[in-house]
């Protein structure tokens, strides 16, 4: 039987573009320290508004990542 063990983090990614781009860079940034991630959930969409428009777009997102495996 083969098992495995995954591990789940928390990140917030952010861009002045979008929701899309701010995941994206949630997951660009997990993955340059992290291996084989696997999932991504997004909890919530925020966004700081200036000057009554969105300046930045904020998203947090779950990653898991296999931590071990058989």
């Amino acid at each position: 039987m083969s098992e495995s063990v995954y591990k789940i983090i928390e990140m917030v990614g952010s861009s002045s573009e979008s929701w899309e781009d701010a995941t994206q860079n949630a997951v660009k940034s997990a993955g340059m320290s992290l291996r084989d991630l696997r999932i991504a959930e997004v909890v919530t969409l925020d966004m700081k508004i200036e000057n009554n428009q969105a300046a930045v777009y904020r998203a947090r997102v779950k990653l898991s990542f296999k931590i071990l495996s058989d």
